[in-house]
């Protein structure tokens, strides 16, 4: 049985990039998909947020001495694409996905609206919040606490390039410590990098927990998913 029945998913755009200096790699992508496949066929909700980085590092070359809500729009319209991008895959991989925007661009994508993001997830249908808050200065880090909030998500699963929060950098230092567990409020004193301030405060007053994991090793979503020993578990 998994461990949870709905779940917020955080992919960072660089992590569509596979070995790509930028953009989208289609393999990456697909195994992405197919993962997330694994996880609605076992009945569980699925939501995700995704970023922008792997677009906008390919323009912000350009956007040096750019004005900063400016520059957070463009990473916003990058969110889009890559949810676009994501919702499509998923549709050739078998699966029924639902890309919602949190800036009004209703001829490429729907906006995002809470009951009808809800009735979607009831359907069995994977909801893609694109845009990040629809805000500039806030991340999309914020934006998967935010709608993982207003979801009613029982997870925040940030999937990154590392296993789990350590105590320290674990490329720069090889006696870091990895935790299995940890409270926000130890994450907090010891300036551990989980999410940004304001994403992981929004949880920690929600008592969202987090579970930071590693999306390069296969089938780790799942294994989280089950509640397997897999990543760190940031809680109340």
């Amino acid at each position: 049985m998994p461990a949870y029945q709905r779940i917020l998913l955080k992919l960072s755009g660089e992590a569509l990039m596979g070995d790509e200096p930028y953009g989208i790699d289609r393999a990456t992508i697909v195994r992405m998909a197919r993962e997330v496949r694994q996880v609605t066929e076992r009945g569980v909700q699925v939501a995700v947020v995704i970023g922008g980085g792997n677009i906008f590092r390919g323009v912000a070359g350009g956007a040096g001495g750019m004005d900063r809500a400016t520059a957070d729009y463009m990473g916003m319209l990058a969110t889009v694409m890559n949810s676009l991008a994501l919702a499509d895959t998923m549709r050739l991989e078998g699966m029924t996905a639902r890309v919602m925007s949190a800036i009004n661009i209703e001829q490429v994508v729907e906006p995002y609206v809470r009951p009808k993001a809800l009735q979607y997830l009831e359907e069995g249908k994977i909801v893609v919040f694109a845009a990040g808050t629809g805000n500039p200065f806030f991340t999309t880090d914020t934006a998967a606490a935010l709608r993982g909030a207003e979801i009613g998500a029982e997870i925040v699963l940030k999937a990154t390039k590392v296993d789990g929060v350590y105590s320290a950098d674990p490329a720069k230092d090889p006696h870091a410590r990895r935790y299995d567990r940890i409270s926000f409020d130890e994450a907090i004193s010891r300036n551990l990098q989980v999410m940004d301030a304001t994403a992981f405060a929004l949880c920690r007053d929600q008592k969202l927990p987090i579970k930071v994991f590693s999306i390069l090793r296969p089938d780790a979503l799942l294994r989280v998913v089950m509640g397997e020993d897999e990543g760190t578990l940031v809680h109340v």
